[in-house]
């Protein structure tokens, strides 16, 4: 078994026993393989060991990397990007995104709402939440985050899956991930389909999984550093 197989079968199962723990069904969390700062090829090797979400967070890199393997099938695998996005690379990362897990501001959701009030299927977004009391972090603030929701609920082109969370320094991420289990409760009050809770990366995603995390986001831990 090679390395990269040793490290995500062992993900896999940790995932799993922390998904029965929680008394919750594997079919609720999505494993988001990140694999930025690495080849192409490493898709195609996580893809063999069963991997079907891939995260990217710089269109620099990602777009060329979906280029490369523009020959597979859609329903294969789906790229999720994670990363801030930039209004004038909206349209380079619709050409390859199938979930944004970064929608941050209102400058970005009228990008978006161009970009995609035409499309057959909505492109699922994620509302990133500011959870510190820093403006200067990335993210709606949390008293605007009804307001904003309501925002991408009525664009066409979009399907609000639910909250991703960024928390602040030297903080116990428990408390961040019990804070965003709360929005997002709040949230469904609104939007009872917008049930996703993107949070939890190599460090944490067990104690993500606790606080009823669907997607996690984990990189080193399964890729190793970059050769």
């Amino acid at each position: 078994m090679s390395d990269l197989a040793q490290r995500y079968r062992e993900i896999v199962n940790r995932i799993d026993l922390a998904v029965k723990s929680s008394n919750r069904s594997p079919t609720d969390v999505t494993l988001v393989v990140v694999t930025k700062n690495h080849p192409h090829q490493l898709v195609l090797d996580l893809l063999a060991l069963g991997s079907r979400d891939f995260g990217e967070n710089r269109d620099q890199e990602a777009s060329p990397k979906a280029k490369e393997l523009s020959g597979l099938s859609a329903e294969d695998f789906r790229w999720h990007f994670i990363g801030q996005l930039q209004t004038n690379k909206v349209k380079s990362v619709l050409e390859y995104a199938h979930v944004i897990h970064s929608l941050d501001r209102e400058s970005l959701l009228t990008e978006l709402q161009k970009r995609t009030e035409d499309r057959a299927d909505a492109l699922g977004v994620f509302i990133q939440v500011n959870l510190t009391e820093d403006p200067d972090r990335g993210g709606v603030r949390v008293p605007d985050l009804i307001g904003f929701a309501e925002k991408v609920l009525s664009s066409k082109g979009l399907k609000l899956e639910g909250l991703m969370g960024v928390g602040g320094l030297q903080v116990a991420p428990e408390a961040e991930f019990e804070k965003l289990a709360n929005l997002s409760a709040q949230l469904r009050q609104l939007a009872p389909d917008a049930k996703g809770l993107s949070m939890g990366m190599s460090s944490d995603f067990e104690a993500a999984i606790s606080y009823g995390a669907t997607h996690l986001r984990i990189g080193t831990a399964i890729t190793g550093n970059r050769p």
